[in-house]
């Protein structure tokens, strides 16, 4: 793992000449924050070597380098999920590339089922906290020291220092933002009524399949990490209504704008 990194990070670095300081990764819907980066280089994810491609409607697959105000980015365009069949270390390979590129900082974004009876669909969810229950784990294996410890501290997955700041960015901004627990699936089947009434159960306020990992695998290498999350669907254990991915990509995409609006403004003032 730790010579692909090397290799991948090479080959952007020789193309790019580039060293950013905040990663960003785009889930679903969520694809045109790139249109608020003065774009430098966009390279697709087939011409980058040891990067596996997205096979998900609505994410393009692309690395995006380039400018938020006088803050270097790294944008994903489109994630890899382990429902797609990839391991656990093909999933997170990304978040380790972007780390030896000079990320300090990660914003993960995704769309999600929201089970908190004060959310709604297309509500902004800012994380606090996560529970992973998916069926591997990005650290399975032997170690490797170069990347992190081999028992990583998970008390604070995401920031409190950045969320502190996403709140005061939101209120000033007159955009509504909620917090919650994100608990992280496999995939790729829509939760059912019993799985809904477990998850808050379980003490979470959302669900979904990506974001988990990633985080993990960044804290491992000390990176910070904001996470927002956008509900598109609400899991109601005692009445649902049918939920498809287009509608999903559609409730995403009608948040899109306070998102890219929070994102920006945070990046500029970080």
């Amino acid at each position: 793992m730790w010579n692909k990194v090397q290799e991948t990070v090479r080959f952007l670095k020789d193309k790019t000449n580039y060293s950013p300081e905040i990663g960003i990764i785009l889930g679903s819907g969520l694809g045109t924050f790139t249109e608020d980066i003065a774009i430098e280089f966009t390279i697709p994810y087939s011409e980058i070597p040891n990067f596996p491609v997205s096979t998900v409607q609505g994410h393009k697959g692309a690395l995006v380098f380039g400018r938020i105000g006088s803050k270097s980015v790294v944008a994903m365009q489109g994630r890899f999920h382990f429902y797609e069949g990839y391991d656990m270390q093909t999933v997170t390979f990304p978040v380790r590339v972007m780390k030896y590129m000079g990320v300090q900082n990660l914003i993960v974004s995704n769309a999600s089922g929201g089970v908190n009876p004060n959310y709604k669909v297309g509500d902004i969810i800012l994380l606090k906290d996560h529970i992973n229950l998916f069926p591997d784990h990005p650290l399975r294996g032997l170690n490797d020291e170069r990347f992190g410890p081999r028992f990583v501290n998970m008390s604070e997955p995401y920031s409190r220092r950045m969320n502190q700041k996403a709140k005061t960015i939101a209120l000033e901004n007159n955009i509504e933002l909620k917090d919650g627990i994100y608990l992280g699936l496999q995939g790729p089947t829509f939760e059912t009524l019993a799985e809904y009434k477990m998850v808050k159960i379980l003490g979470a306020d959302c669900v979904g399949m990506s974001t988990v990992p990633e985080v993990i695998v960044a804290r491992h290498m000390n990176v910070e990490c904001l996470g927002v999350s956008v509900i598109t669907d609400m899991g109601d254990e005692e009445n649902i209504e049918e939920v498809n991915h287009e509608e999903v990509l559609e409730a995403a995409k009608k948040a899109e704008p306070a998102v890219r609006k929070l994102i920006k403004e945070f990046i500029l003032h970080f």
